[in-house]
């Protein structure tokens, strides 16, 4: 066997797994190709090709269907990041002292064009949407028309929109039918158009293949917004890094061009650019954008940080360990790729039935024009007309016009009750599911901590205490701090003034308050302090078995009382969960949270957790409960993003991330 290359391609203006089908066959045909893959989502080509096969060959086969190929710059590589996406330079801070992420904005309007001169463009002013208005206005036109011109005058402009939509329709039939795909579904439609065009019913012909513009259009707007959440992951890592020099100066850099060994600052408020391992100084980073980790995390000398996370209170140095490919958020786009290309390749209902109805229908209709000539005695024109109109009755049309019409009245339903479908798979899909997997954060919870508990000292009142701890946290933007003032409002508390304030890098906030020296940390702080807690102590052990995150106060030293926070449920979450499991489906939650957290949250709603779960667990998790049937997946972050689109049915909570909303997945809530 000869050596073999792999090469890779983006194949621009797929929108179904119908045209990966197309793509993948007719590139098949061609002398010296193997091993051809095609993924919709990453617009990527993927081929072995031998000795006997050219490049070119295969470019040319892909553009005669109708679509724009681009040789990617590293053939056949897993880590080649999706469409228009910037990996290692998403955005972010731009100069040193800009804490700030701007929106980049989204590309081609959510639209995914077909070739090189619609980039950039609107969606409803590329070539797919100027058909569509083009039809549209001679169909309406010629109808309104037709109310107050006889029939002679009006005909012509249905018989003109029918002529109009088969021409970008049947230079497609026929390419495909050159590349093994004779019975495509434009093959159909065009046959049926020019059929009914012959027999004098073009009205017919301009309403149908106005609709299949219509559909192919909004496949294709469908397809670039799920490709843009993927895109949307890109924005999680910084433009710009701070390189630390040999001379302890810093140097802005692209995040993509730091070099495995580079030292990195990273100050309060930055993202974290790629992975790497904290060389100095300490911190509490928000890893809840990757992992679903709600509270931030302390880490410190020797401790892993993860790209994507956004270091919440001291300045760390950190060394850079994979690069920038390979950091998570490049890793979780490729899962999101990965994921959406392993489902198997659904074809379109129309296409699978038309693959063997078109030819049949085809056979019988010659059948009806050629033999009752000869056995019934028709005039062949009889015989003509009789056999068009078989033809045409056959063809699946009340199919095209049909089933929108049926989805439609699903979708509305769904949204009576405050749920927005995608898509009519779904509708069937989620009808056989037997387990529901939950996020946690986010998604069963609110979200956010809050206070759950105040439990003061021997000789203080929970105001008191919770005053103090609200004091030092004035002006702190951390999600804990937050979360104390927020209380203390609630509860009308005043909060006093505090001085000198100051924060110990994952450790403490500390301040002086009336002549007090009064600090809020962990209870390793304390502990570290030499504070003893007393009859705390048992408090303390207790509320952190309930998955709550416990604060000490403590004031000239001496433990004042404790701070219990945590990510409460949502107020119609174990109703919601019971109900499910009322319906014979089995709820399980996935989550990155630690485990005692997850374990407490699952027991208090009456379901099963696994906790700890990073993107790639999480995916494997849901392949795990594929196996015995059908499951969804329901969450609202980046990290969720993987096991949504590898799940049966994704459904995503309606306040959760543009990248969850748009991963493949057809069903998603907006009353969350």
């Amino acid at each position: 066997m000869g050596a073999t290359t792999k090469l890779s391609w983006r194949v621009e203006g797929m929108d179904c797994a119908s045209c990966v089908a197309k793509v993948t066959k007719a590139v098949e045909r061609l002398p010296g190709v193997s091993a051809v893959e095609v993924n919709l989502m990453a617009e990527r080509q993927t081929l072995e090709l031998g000795d006997d096969g050219r490049a070119e060959a295969v470019e040319a086969q892909v553009a005669s269907l109708g679509y724009a190929t681009r040789r990617m710059a590293e053939a056949g590589s897993a880590s080649a990041p999706p469409p228009g996406c910037d990996c290692g330079h998403g955005h972010g801070q731009d100069s040193p002292g800009d804490h700030t992420h701007d929106a980049a904005p989204p590309p081609a309007h959510g639209h995914d064009y077909d070739s090189p001169a619609d980039a950039g463009k609107p969606w409803w002013r590329t070539g797919k949407a100027m058909l569509v208005w083009t039809l549209g206005a001679l169909v309406l036109g010629a109808y309104a028309l037709s109310l107050v011109l006889p029939e002679r005058l009006t005909y012509p402009l249905f018989l003109i929109a029918t002529l109009v939509a088969l021409v970008p329709f049947g230079r497609r039939a026929i390419a495909l039918a050159r590349s093994g795909s004779p019975f495509s579904i434009e093959t159909l439609m065009c046959t049926a158009a020019i059929g009914a065009a012959i027999i004098g019913a073009a009205e017919e012909a301009a309403v149908v293949v106005l609709l299949f513009a219509a559909g192919d259009l909004l496949e294709n707007i469908a397809a670039g917004r799920a490709r843009d959440g993927i895109r949307a992951l890109a924005t999680l890592m910084p433009r710009v890094a701070l390189r630390l020099r040999a001379d302890g100066t810093t140097e802005q850099v692209r995040a993509d061009r730091l070099a495995v060994g580079d030292l990195v600052l990273v100050r309060p408020g930055d993202r974290v650019p790629c992975e790497r391992v904290i060389e100095n100084g300490a911190s509490a980073l928000d890893e809840s954008p990757v992992t679903g980790e709600s509270i931030p995390v302390s880490r410190g000398p020797g401790d892993a940080v993860m790209a994507g996370s956004i270091n919440a209170e001291g300045a760390i140095r950190v060394r850079v360990t994979p690069a920038a490919t390979d950091n998570t958020i490049a890793r979780i786009i490729r899962m999101v790729e990965d994921a959406t290309a392993s489902r198997a390749p659904t074809q379109r209902f129309i296409e699978r039935f038309s693959t063997w109805w078109t030819p049949g229908a085809m056979i019988v209709a010659l059948l009806v024009i050629v033999i009752p000539p000869f056995a019934l005695g028709w005039d062949w024109w009889t015989s003509i007309y009789r056999g068009l109109a078989v033809l045409l009755i056959a063809c699946p049309c009340a199919l095209v016009i049909s089933v929108p019409a049926a989805m439609a009245s699903g979708l509305s339903a769904g949204a009576r009750r405050g749920l927005l479908i995608k898509g009519g798979a779904a509708l069937e899909t989620i009808g056989g599911a037997r387990t529901v997997a939950f996020d946690k954060t986010g998604t069963l919870t609110e979200g956010r901590p809050r206070v759950t508990d105040v439990l003061p000292a021997e000789g203080r009142s929970a105001e008191a205490v919770l005053a103090l701890a609200a004091a030092v946290e004035q002006g702190s933007s951390h999600p804990l701090a937050k979360a104390i003032l927020a209380e203390a409002t609630a509860r009308g508390v005043d909060v006093p003034a505090a001085e000198a304030q100051a924060a110990l890098p994952g450790r403490a906030v500390t301040g002086t308050v009336a002549g007090l020296r009064v600090s809020i940390g962990s209870p390793r702080h304390a502990r570290e302090s030499g504070a003893e807690l007393g009859a705390l102590a048992a408090a303390l052990d207790r509320l952190e078995g309930e998955g709550k995150t416990v604060s000490v106060v403590l004031v000239d030293g001496a433990a004042a009382g404790l701070v219990a926070l945590r990510d409460e449920p949502r107020a119609d979450a174990a109703a919601g969960v019971a109900a499910i499991t009322a319906l014979g489906v089995r709820p399980v939650m996935l989550t990155g949270d630690n485990r005692r957290t997850g374990e407490a949250i699952a027991i208090s709603l009456g379901l099963a957790a696994k906790a700890e779960l990073l993107p790639d667990d999480k995916l494997r998790e849901i392949a795990k409960l594929r196996d015995r049937g059908p499951v969804i997946m329901v969450g609202d972050g980046i990290n969720d993003a993987p096991a949504l689109a590898a799940a049966s049915v994704g459904v995503a909570m309606g306040d959760g991330t543009d990248v969850a909303l748009e991963t493949e997945m057809p069903l998603c809530s907006r009353t969350a």
